[in-house]
Order: structure tokens, then C-alpha cells, then sequence
């Protein structure tokens, strides 16, 4: 009998992958303690209709079926960019037929195998402006509250930027691009409708909206406030959208254990979420 751990699966798939591509900069493993659990194997899995998941047990990819070529959001680490292409090929999709790649947000966590994903598909990048100048640099922004990690990744030479509110189409499908800054300023988060015969669902794939800080960093301070009043916005946007299925760019957001919500009110429940998490914060670092 073969014993298996997520772990070893993810272990695996790294070496999977470093096996195929060799020294290929774009697929290089980046190293960190959560690695296992964010690239824990998970099969591909239809939401609702047209859209399905892709990704792993700590960070979702989706996929949707436009009827006339395919969008991926998000691209998880560099090592998973095998995996995730594996796994649209499981669905019985070709990876050639991805034509845009969304990006929710230039972290390498999400956005580390967007560019060996662009290359090894031919699909476009979109992502918000501000994203977009994060994805060419493979760095984080100056006003990033983890700016302190420094954390790089392979950078994407071209990404076309859209703006919030603007709707991308392809095929059957519209996706309608919804700025919630915050984690990053240039976070974007994307929502569409998906049909099953006559029974159509709202969703929302939602960009992290976890206050995440470097150590020194402090949400107080004066330089500060445009984060703040970003996530104030956020907030004020999730907890709007129509939102009967929820995917979030981790699947164990807030202790998750599904790989997408469809209970009423997920996005007001993520909203609030985040809110309480960056009040709570402030509040410690006022001293109250």
C-alpha cells in the first residue's frame, strides 16, 4: 500500500517538475516553510456550470470554459505551473486553448508561474495597472506591507492592464474586473456568471484580503492610510458583489475547508473577516 501525505505529494510534484524542466528559470522552485501545504494535490473539480478548479489545496486556480477558448485566474507557485497544467489537461482541455491568464495580485504565491504559464500556453496576462507594473518587475511594490520579505519572482514581460469595473469578454462568458486593494494595491478580484441549462450562479473569485504585514511594518502610520482606506473600500465592494459562489485566492482562507463556498453571504463573511483583522490590528498598534 503507498502511504502519501501532502507532503510528499507536493514534494513530488516539485521534483515532477524540476525533472521536466530542467534548469528553466520560470519553473525554479521558490522556497518557503508553507510550500507543502499551499501546493497540496488536489484533482480538478467542476464549481457550477462552465467553471472549475484546478489548483491545490491551499491556492485555487480556476478555469473557465468560454466556449471559445479558455481564462485561468491566478497561477500559483512557479513549481505548481506542471501540475495545474496537468490538471486542465485531466478536465479533457488543452493548455494551448488558455487565451487570458487573470492575475489577482503581483505576490509570488499567486503570481509565481504566471509567466512559465503565459509562455508554455500563449495566453495573455491581464491584470490591474498597478498589478500589471508588479508582474513586469517580479517585485514587490514600495508600498507593500510585505515589502519587508522581499519576495521575488519570475517577472512577466507582458501583461495587458484593465481597469476596475472593465469587462473582459471571451466567448460565451463576460468576467468583470473589481479593484479591492489592500494586500496589495494592486489587487484585483473577478466575478461572472456561470449557467447550468436554465440555472445561472454569480462568482467571485476574490484577491486575498488578508492584512499580511513585515515585520516594522505598522497599518498606523501616516504613509500608511492609502493601504488602509484600500482595504476600507475592499470591504465595502466584497460585501456588495452578487456572490452565490465564493472562490478566494487561498482556499484555506479563514479556515476554509471547501475549495469554494456557496453558502449565503460568503463574501459579506470574507469582508467582515478582514475587517475585523485590520481593526484588530490597528487597535494593537495604538495600544488599545
Amino acid at each position: 500500500m503507498r502511504v502519501t501525505s501532502p507532503i510528499i505529494d507536493a514534494v513530488a510534484i516539485a521534483a515532477a517538475a524540476l525533472a521536466q524542466v530542467g534548469a528553466d528559470p520560470l519553473t525554479r522552485p521558490i522556497v518557503t516553510d508553507r510550500a507543502a501545504e499551499w501546493l497540496a494535490p488536489r484533482p480538478p473539480v467542476r464549481v457550477f456550470g462552465n467553471t472549475y478548479l484546478v489548483g491545490f489545496g491551499g491556492l485555487s486556480v480556476a478555469l473557465i470554459d468560454t466556449g471559445d477558448g479558455l481564462i485561468l485566474i491566478d497561477g500559483a507557485l512557479p513549481q505548481g505551473v506542471v501540475a495545474i497544467l496537468a490538471n486542465v489537461r485531466k478536465l479533457g482541455f488543452a493548455p494551448h486553448d488558455i487565451k487570458y491568464i487573470l492575475s489577482t495580485e503581483p505576490h509570488f504565491d499567486h503570481a509565481g508561474g504566471l509567466a512559465a504559464l503565459a509562455r508554455d500556453t500563449g495566453a495573455t496576462v491581464v491584470a490591474s495597472r498597478r498589478g500589471a507594473e508588479g508582474l513586469r518587475s517580479g517585485r514587490l511594490a514600495a508600498d507593500d506591507p510585505q515589502l519587508g520579505y522581499d519576495s521575488r519572482f519570475p517577472p512577466v514581460p507582458h501583461v495587458r492592464p484593465i481597469g476596475d469595473g472593465e469587462a473582459l469578454r471571451l466567448g460565451r462568458t463576460v468576467v468583470i474586473a473589481r479593484a479591492t486593494p489592500g494586500h496589495t494595491m494592486g489587487s484585483m478580484s473577478w466575478t461572472w456568471r456561470s449557467c447550468e441549462a436554465r440555472t445561472c450562479r454569480s462568482i467571485v473569485f476574490a484577491s486575498s484580503l488578508n492584512p499580511v504585514f513585515a515585520d516594522g511594518y505598522r497599518y498606523s502610520a501616516p504613509a500608511s492610510r492609502p493601504i488602509v482606506d484600500g482595504f476600507r473600500r475592499s470591504h465595502a465592494v466584497m460585501a456588495r458583489l452578487s456572490c452565490d459562489i465564493l472562490i478566494t485566492a487561498h482556499a484555506d482562507q479563514d479556515g476554509a475547508t471547501d475549495r469554494f463556498r456557496t453558502d449565503p453571504g460568503a463574501c459579506r463573511s470574507l469582508a467582515k473577516a478582514s475587517a475585523d483583522k485590520l481593526d484588530k490590528r490597528l487597535r494593537e498598534e495604538r495600544g488599545r
